[in-house]
């Protein structure tokens, strides 16, 4: 029954709980107990909206880092991630396998603030080797929503 509660609050987490209870064939009482027994449990931590940005009036500036890390003593790359997801403007920190260690996604308002985030909060840590910074152009998919689905091309063919 948790999978099939997770699976529906991914697909859509506004859906109503009594719509979700019928849909699973329990009771509404047995469906918020579940789900309250995720959030104790760390498995839902929080119910959040995917908004496409560039259809507002917000300007937001995204952007990958790739960062090269020296490992803390005992505590291996969790200190050094805990350090960086302190920062308001990081979104997601992840650990990686590869050419670099740690993943960071920030936001700011402009290029220029978020390469300062970078020069003035991240580069200067004294366990950062280095650092490789992304923008983001254009987001056409994200967390397996489709931003703008193609137009169709109407444009005409000519022969000669």
């Amino acid at each position: 029954m948790e999978e099939k509660i997770l699976r529906l609050l991914e697909q859509n987490c506004a859906l109503d709980h009594k719509q979700m209870a019928i849909m699973l064939g329990i009771t509404l009482e047995e469906l918020e107990a579940e789900i309250a027994g995720m959030f104790e449990k760390g498995i839902l931590l929080k119910y959040k909206a995917l908004i496409n940005w560039e259809k507002t009036n917000r300007e937001l500036v995204s952007a990958h880092i790739e960062l090269r890390v020296t490992p803390q003593r005992g505590e291996g790359f969790d200190k050094v991630a805990e350090r960086i997801y302190q920062y308001p403007e990081v979104k997601n920190v992840y650990l990686m396998s590869g050419s670099y260690d740690i993943s960071v996604m920030i936001e700011g308002k402009t290029m220029k603030e978020v390469a300062l985030f970078v020069a003035e909060k991240l580069a200067p840590m004294e366990f950062v080797i280095s650092t490789k910074t992304h923008f983001v152009l254009k987001k056409y998919k994200e967390e397996g929503v489709v931003f703008d689905e193609p137009q169709a091309d109407e444009r005409s063919v000519i022969t000669l």
